[in-house]
């Protein structure tokens, strides 16, 4: 076998497992994702052992989490999310301050460390909203004022947790710069907000030019280097990359019919998007859930975690009533890689331990298994109480 052999079995391995499992969800009528997720945990070191990480697999990975996301944003006004910017604040700010207090009063109150404690806290304050975009994409629902409202959310959501992780690294210092902190969260805040506010308007602009340029499709060329390029400058100014994706998408949204901009990049997030859900099941070490001195631990937090994204969000939604805002919560439930990011920070810092750091680690894959099946059926069963009314969800 040559050099790229070894990678190409991966590739392969990856995406038909994805595919056969995202097969055997959709005839049980569960989301596609569930699927993608444990195939990578039968693929993974865990069980079969026949897919490992590596830092390519990483990078395709994200490369079709950035894809998942651009696309969400295409069919995705900006007046959309404006017009519920208030509930989308709201859901984001209780949503990060009830997880909070919860994970960091549970680790306090067990006798650990006060900087451990506010880490727990910290990484129960993300939400990974790739994987709540995956499932409102497979049931048809990227255009109700749930998704809006989420989509939202997860903005703010991403902005906040920078600022949270912040200080929390301050902490690990013995200190807090509130220099930074404030440095941090203008450049969040100002660059989402220019590119919410003007986005559209630049892309406006330049469509005379984009009609007259000769490259057979000019726009959707435009659309990935714009798409790349906010994904680039999020990550620069702190943010997660998928955000500048969601946001690229977001300023193409108005153009996206025209220049047929969903319609070809929809090919390409069906062949990237399940790398980056079946390497989220391969680095389940689903050993871990057998250690018995951690299996308590882990119980607590990942309820707390559940509940405190259901309460917090759910709270914040209120006004968009008890079943909306109950799916709002639920959909902001999945840590996913983002609260894996916050762990690996304190990780690095040496301020926490291994220990804690396997429980953030295995309550960011619970809440990431637990939110698709439970928003699947809990969308699947209002939709068919009341058919009529699917659009509005």
């Amino acid at each position: 076998m040559n050099s790229s052999g070894p990678f190409l079995l991966d590739l392969f391995l990856i995406f038909a497992g994805g595919k056969l499992f995202a097969e055997g969800c959709e005839r049980l009528r569960q989301p596609a994702v569930i699927g993608e997720i444990v195939a990578g945990v039968l693929l993974g070191p865990s069980l079969l052992g026949l897919v490992q990480v590596n830092p390519l697999l990483r990078g395709l990975a994200e490369v079709g989490a950035i894809f998942l996301l651009f696309t969400v944003g295409l069919e995705t006004k900006p007046r959309d999310l404006v017009e519920h910017g208030w509930t989308a604040a709201l859901v984001a700010i209780l949503g990060m301050a009830i997880p909070f207090a919860g994970g960091y009063l549970y680790l306090h109150f067990t006798s650990h460390s006060r900087i451990e404690s506010v880490f727990v806290g910290a990484s129960m304050v993300a939400t990974s909203v790739g994987i709540t975009a995956r499932v409102l994409a497979d049931m048809n629902r990227l255009g109700s004022r749930l998704a809006r409202v989420i989509l939202a959310a997860a903005v703010l959501d991403d902005i906040l947790g920078m600022i949270v992780l912040a200080v929390v690294s301050s902490l690990s210092s013995g200190r807090v710069n509130m220099v930074q902190l404030a440095a941090v969260a203008a450049e969040a805040i100002g660059f989402s907000a220019l590119v919410i506010a003007f986005g559209s308007r630049v892309v406006g602009r330049l469509s005379p030019a984009v009609a007259r340029l000769r490259t057979q499709n000019s726009a959707f060329l435009l659309s990935i280097t714009l798409c790349l390029g906010l994904s680039l400058a999020s990550a620069y100014v702190g943010m997660a990359a998928i955000i500048g994706a969601f946001l690229a998408g977001l300023a193409l949204a108005e153009f996206s019919e025209a220049w047929r901009l969903e319609a070809n990049a929809r090919p390409l997030r069906e062949f990237l998007t399940p790398f980056f859900f079946v390497l989220l099941g391969v680095m389940v070490d689903a050993r871990g859930l057998l250690h018995p001195q951690l299996l308590s631990l882990v119980a607590v937090v990942s309820l707390l975690a559940i509940a405190g994204k259901i309460i917090g969000c759910g709270l914040g939604a209120v006004s968009l009533g008890t079943r909306e805002a109950l799916a709002v919560g639920v959909g902001m439930v999945p840590r996913g890689e983002v609260g894996l990011i916050i762990a690996a920070v304190g990780l690095n810092l040496h301020t926490i331990s291994t220990a804690i750091y396997a429980v953030v680690l295995l309550m960011s894959v619970i809440t990431t298994l637990v939110a698709p099946p439970a928003l699947g059926w809990l969308l699947g069963r209002w939709a068919a109480r009341r058919p009529g009314e699917g659009g509005r969800w």
